[in-house]
């Protein structure tokens, strides 16, 4: 066994470096993976850039990464559905199982859950990287690694549609045309949503959400919210039974209560400030219910089949690749968008 652990460390805010840590052995409940596939996301730059999300800090050394695939290396005692050999992809929360919301199904809500890559939790973006076992999904032979990185922001999607109840026949509103509002419009379309639109204030990405197979799209930079109202009710025909936003932006969550049908929901995906201004009463008097998602639980499985099944493809989200030395170069792609960037993946065995 190889001692070269590669890892993308960040040591503190806007430094982030390639450091060898020890190959780790797994627990008894453990798989060791060699990774193959981290995809960036957005919190893994805003740690970079800002050293802290919200509550969460980076106070010490921190490995990032947590959208991954790789294949099992090695096995723990205990550990039965897995062999060394499998591709798998990682679901990277481990939660304490034993909780009221663990005990429930709801484990994305366990308040002791270990998040990859969410302080002071190391990630995966490295070469070798121990999981807990029973959150490892072995990937059918259709599905590559590349596709099986994308199985966590996947999951986001499907947790925000099965939260918002979105079924066939029913009609969508997307604010927000980044990687979470892009694969939310693929798994809309997955499950049956006949007609959806999606808003942006960035004309390549609407153009990107067309070819995706948005059934509409509109600019909203340069639109009030009384003229954005106006204008996706005439697109889609009517108020969006669902909206989902995903932009966390103040403006967007605004519009996206107003525009919402009476009865229907806004499913609040994107984070931005902690606390914003919003039209509560127009939301009371229309029974239009704000939900918000935390990750995703019991949604691994379905992303899996979705991809599988050709329900959905992910790959033309895949932007840019990049070999883990080129790490620091992959980071600056992602945040700044260059190049049309949608995905950017780094791969850490090549």
């Amino acid at each position: 066994m190889t001692t070269k652990n590669l890892s993308a460390v960040l040591r503190r805010k806007g430094e982030l470096v390639l450091e060898n840590r020890p190959v780790p052995e797994p627990l008894p409940h453990e798989v060791l993976i060699s990774i193959h596939t981290v995809g960036i996301c957005g919190s893994d730059v805003h740690y970079w850039k800002h050293g802290e999300i919200g509550d969460f800090i980076v106070k010490e050394p921190m490995i990032l990464g947590h959208e991954s695939s790789g294949t099992v290396v090695k096995t723990g005692n205990q550990v039965k559905h897995l062999k060394p050999g499998d591709r798998v992809c990682i679901e990277p929360g481990v939660p304490c199982r034993r909780c009221e919301f663990c005990l429930e199904g709801r484990y994305n809500l366990c308040p002791d859950i270990q998040f990859c890559a969410t302080p002071p939790v190391d990630g995966s973006l490295r070469q070798f990287y121990c999981h807990d076992a029973a959150f490892c999904y072995k990937l059918p032979d259709n599905v590559s690694l590349e596709e099986g990185a994308l199985m966590e922001p996947l999951s986001v999607a499907v947790h925000a549609c099965r939260r918002s109840q979105v079924t066939a026949g029913k009609s969508v509103l997307i604010c927000g045309a980044g990687p979470i509002g892009l694969v939310n419009l693929l798994t809309c379309k997955a499950m049956g949503a006949t007609r959806v639109c999606i808003t942006d204030i960035s004309e390549n990405r609407l153009d990107v959400a067309k070819k995706l197979g948005a059934t509409y799209q509109l600019n909203v930079k340069d639109l009030d919210s009384k003229t954005a109202v106006t204008q996706i009710k005439s697109l889609i025909g009517g108020p969006p039974d669902v909206t989902i936003e995903c932009s966390g932006a103040e403006s967007s969550i605004k519009l996206a209560l107003l525009v919402t049908k009476s009865g229907g929901v806004v499913m609040c995906v994107g984070l931005g400030a902690p606390e914003i201004k919003i039209p509560i009463i127009e939301a009371s008097v229309r029974e239009v219910d704000i939900k918000g998602i935390f990750r995703y639980a019991n949604c691994y499985p379905t992303a899996i089949g979705l991809v599988s099944s050709g329900a959905l493809d992910v790959k033309p989200l895949i932007t840019h690749h990049f070999n883990l030395e080129n790490m620091l170069k992959a980071f600056e792609t992602s945040a700044s968008g260059a190049g049309g960037a949608i995905k950017v993946l780094i791969h850490c065995s090549e």
